[in-house]
């Protein structure tokens, strides 16, 4: 309990001093925290002692919070702090990441403008804004794009930065835009080992929303498409590479893998425009393309479904498309 919560259940500030002299039964977990037992913290009281030297636990919620450990009431809401980094992503379950008791630091979010430093375990980590918190038994925790980009920016080894972006794709936690979108604002796109996992990891995520277009044809009864080919005018330039074709009805499929790389916007945007152009072409030679996201594909693969089988089946009501050579990619 902070000592702020001490006092609002009577407890003086000469009686939390006493308490906490050595071989007494309290102890200063963080300044202005004490925790109500000797020996040493579980990994539930590092964190909630984190977050009430961090946060601002609303005064009316302090006499919610039990006196003693194990009394079965809720921790009071903490303001303006969330867990992140390595210990964030602990709570998410990562694998990849250590376990909570073995953290020698804890990584906490808050404003840019609150007047604290890093002391003891924690870390204090600056944001302008804060991201919208995901409760995990009732600790805020960073959402996984920010908790990532936090815990990377400590991380100087390669193999487990990459084994921490990996598992977030796998694992379905988030999309590789969103992560890279977290890197990119962090500054984190300049380091080589980050760069490096970045190139596998939006790979990796290629190869899922691949997978799961495959899926989608499978288990939706879709007829089977041309995979992964190339359109050319008879004799003529080359239209671009779509993920999946159907000739006899004009219909394409591509996947929408945009992220900035290295930290250039205009990357970026060159990309889709990139996208923009082959689809407007293809569109003029009475060719569909179905443009899907890998976010889509993941959270809504019936509804995907639907929106490709609508393509093929419009097909008969539409004038017969341009002629196209069809060649494997």
């Amino acid at each position: 309990m902070s000592t702020a919560q001490l006092r609002a259940h009577g407890v003086s500030a000469a009686d939390v001093s006493a308490h906490c002299r050595p071989e007494g039964p309290w102890q200063q977990l963080l300044p202005g925290v004490c925790l109500l037992h000797p020996g040493p913290p579980t990994s539930e009281e590092r964190l909630h002692g984190a977050l009430l030297f961090a946060g601002r636990p609303p005064a009316k919620a302090a006499k919610t919070v039990p006196a003693q450990p194990g009394a079965g009431e809720p921790h009071a809401p903490y303001a303006d702090a969330l867990i992140t980094g390595l210990a964030a992503l602990a709570l998410h379950r990562f694998s990849s990441a250590p376990p909570l008791l073995s953290l020698d630091r804890i990584d906490v979010l808050v404003p840019r403008t609150r007047r604290l430093r890093s002391t003891g375990f924690i870390r204090l980590v600056r944001a302008q804004a804060l991201p919208t918190a995901v409760q995990i038994a009732g600790v805020p925790v960073a959402p996984v794009p920010r908790a990532l980009a936090d815990a990377v920016a400590g991380l100087a080894e390669a193999g487990a930065v990459r084994r921490l972006l990996t598992e977030a794709v796998r694992g379905n936690h988030c999309e590789p835009a969103a992560i890279v979108r977290e890197l990119n604002q962090a500054r984190l796109l300049t380091r080589p080992h980050v760069v490096d996992a970045v190139d596998s990891l939006l790979a990796e995520g290629r190869a899922i929303a691949e997978d799961r277009i495959y899926q989608m044809v499978a288990e939706h009864g879709l007829p089977d498409p041309l995979w992964n080919v190339d359109l050319r005018l008879p004799g003529g330039p080359h239209l671009g590479g779509v993920d999946a074709y159907w000739p006899d009805l004009a219909v394409a499929v591509e996947l929408d893998t945009r992220a900035p790389r290295h930290g250039f916007r205009q990357d970026d945007d060159a990309l889709w425009s990139e996208y923009a152009r082959k689809r407007e072409h293809l569109e003029r030679l009475g060719i569909t393309v179905v443009h899907l996201t890998p976010k889509k594909l993941r959270e809504s693969l019936e509804q995907q479904a639907t929106v490709v089988r609508t393509a093929l089946m419009a097909s008969a009501d539409r004038d017969p498309a341009a002629y196209v050579v069809v060649l494997p990619r």
